[in-house]
């Protein structure tokens, strides 16, 4: 199987669904914040931050990298980056977003100068969404293959090859040509003149699984590589349509509607899981791939090498989805005293686990691939945070013409995502996700954590915290402090350098990819990260006073930084300015806190 070999229906993720949502057509009248609504029930709001975090990351991405990463060696920089890294962010965000109430470009008033960052995460939101719903269209394409009586990849159809086989093939053997003399000969010479092999002299070699020629050949319709395009396929893209009509029928009247879809969304996941946990436990050969995912059969070799940890470093921010924006998108409609803290533990704990969960189910399946298969486990597979931003630019627009805007966002998509559903779109799915997924995400994190910490002032930002949650004494804020303001910097910033030193070029089976192809995918990064430049040097210009000035002044937060609802701002925001506004870069008067820390 290669990366994608064999995605199944239940693969469905909100990431591209709960990252677009915002506020509803009609702002409910208990809702504490009338301007753009909040979350009807706090279960709405925890499902929706499970269904965010979890999915398509957990069942797909994270067992191959698990895979490809040495087994069960790869859950140690796994842990260490969930602790270190993906919770300390995830803590972060959810209470930016939800004492601002405002989305990921917005929230950037914290620091005008890093207003980029903001911009980098909802454009490296849409590339990735772009290549999701892809996937989201292989699973439903063969949700619809498999309404048949027997499923067409179960055995080698008109469509296979000679390769083709659930077992080993026998690819030479000893015949007897003339009295006692015996050679070595290949298969199909012996097949075609008719002689037979010596018994016990035959050669196996391991057969393609139906249900890998299947994917190529059939699901795909895989070319040779990216220089031969071949034509959209046209059932694939009939479905990528319709998982995007899908997402917008979801989302067209906001977190309202998406609130709800979530229950479905969200749970779902787990029960097909369990059913084929429990299938793949019964098959045969089923041990072995639990033992290689478990750790008896893992390459500790692997954790020298650099790409394993900036994989187990980005997979916890796929699955957490932590700096991509959404979950910025997603508090800025709690409450205002909402209890972020607690809600960060349970969600992160949730899907880690649910990780780990699914990758015995997808392990178990594995080790049946290796045992029909013949080979060692190793060796069987191959290799809206948008409608948010622009509620939050264009508040007015939004209210009157949030359906055509949130469809038109669809239909964009839709069309960017053609391109995935050709001949060879899996190759460009992948390269999307090489790049993007990686070292965006990476570069994102870090100037998040160090513009928030470094330089609005982590104590600052913790008073913040406090203002929503209660104050807690200095003992519960010593582990947050560490990793804020010294860890999780520092290895960000490792982990990105040694990842960047080691670069390899990208390939999918096997096949290089042209310098063409490598040359897009950094123009894509370097597209998504060049507007941090570009947006502070924008700042800078439109500050006041000389060079110096205008950076100091864009590194404070603009006067309409601070909670959106006046009666939450205290002492320490009383002279904040309205926060429907746009201002300039002058510091609210904040009590005690009047310098960056």
């Amino acid at each position: 199987m290669d990366k994608l070999k064999c995605p199944s229906f239940f693969n469905w993720r909100r990431k591209e669904k709960v990252t677009a949502s915002s506020e509803n057509f009609h702002v409910g009248e208990n809702d504490e914040n009338q301007d753009r609504g909040n979350w009807s029930k706090k279960s709405d709001y925890l499902l929706s931050m499970v269904g965010y975090a979890v999915g398509l990351g957990n069942v797909w991405r994270f067992p191959y990298l698990t895979y490809t990463n040495g087994g069960g060696a790869f859950l140690i920089p796994y842990a260490i980056m969930l602790a270190l890294a993906g919770l300390p962010l995830f803590f972060l965000e959810c209470s930016l977003g939800q004492f601002a109430s405002l989305g990921p470009v917005s929230i950037w008033r914290i620091l005008p100068l890093f207003q980029g960052v903001g911009i980098t995460m909802v454009l490296i939101s849409i590339f990735v969404t772009i290549y999701y719903n892809v996937i989201i269209a292989y699973s439903l394409y063969y949700m619809f293959a498999s309404f048949q009586s027997e499923l067409p990849w179960k055995n080698c159809s008109y469509w296979a090859d000679a390769n083709c086989s659930r077992s080993p093939i026998v690819t030479h053997c000893n015949v007897s040509i003339k009295l006692g003399e015996i050679i070595q000969m290949n298969k199909t010479w012996v097949d075609t003149n008719n002689f037979t092999c010596v018994n016990g002299s035959e050669v196996y070699q391991p057969g393609q699984l139906p249900s890998e020629q299947y994917w190529n050949k059939v699901a795909l319709q895989r070319s040779s590589g990216m220089d031969e395009t071949g034509v959209i396929v046209w059932y694939l893209a009939l479905c990528l349509l319709l998982a995007w009509l899908i997402v917008g029928a979801a989302l067209f009247k906001g977190i309202k509607s998406s609130g709800k879809v979530v229950y479905f969304t969200a749970i779902f996941p787990y029960v097909v899981l369990l059913i084929l946990l429990i299938r793949g436990a019964t098959l045969e050969g089923a041990s072995k791939g639990i033992s290689y995912y478990i750790g008896a059969q893992s390459n500790f070799t692997k954790l020298r090498e650099a790409e394993v940890w900036k994989d187990a470093a980005t997979q916890i921010f796929y699955s957490l989805s932590v700096a991509w924006g959404g979950l910025v998108a997603l508090s800025s409609y709690n409450k205002f005293n909402n209890n972020c803290f607690s809600d960060a533990i349970v969600v992160c704990l949730t899907n880690c686990l649910t990780s780990v969960f699914a990758g015995f189910a997808i392990f178990s399946i594995l080790g049946h691939m290796a045992h029909i298969s013949g080979k060692e486990v190793s060796q069987v597979v191959k290799s809206e945070t948008i409608t948010t931003t622009i509620q939050d630019l264009f508040p007015k627009v939004m209210k009157k013409m949030r359906v055509p805007i949130t469809l038109g966002c669809c239909l964009v998509l839709f069309l960017l995502g053609l391109v995935c559903v050709t001949q060879a779109g899996i190759y460009w799915v992948h390269l999307i996700d090489h790049f993007c997924a990686g070292w965006g995400i990476l570069i994102a994190a870090i100037l998040e954590i160090v513009g928030i910490v470094w330089i609005y002032g982590g104590n600052r930002f913790i008073e913040d915290i406090e203002m929503m949650i209660g104050a807690k004494r200095w003992i519960f804020w010593l582990w947050w402090r560490t990793c804020w303001f010294v860890i999780t910097p520092i290895l960000l910033i490792a982990i990105l350098v040694w990842s960047l030193v080691k670069f390899h070029r990208p390939d999918y089976a096997k096949i290089p990819y042209p310098d063409w192809a490598v040359a897009l995918g950094w123009c894509m990064i370097i597209f998504c990260i060049i507007w941090i430049p570009i947006m502070a040097t924008v700042k800078i210009i439109q500050a006041k006073g000389n060079i110096f000035q205008r950076i100091v002044s864009c590194c404070r937060p603009a006067s309409n930084w601070g909670p959106y609802l006046e009666r939450h701002r205290g002492e320490r925001y009383k002279d904040m300015a309205d926060p429907k506004t746009e201002t300039d870069h002058e510091i609210p008067t904040v009590s005690g806190s009047s310098k960056p820390e």
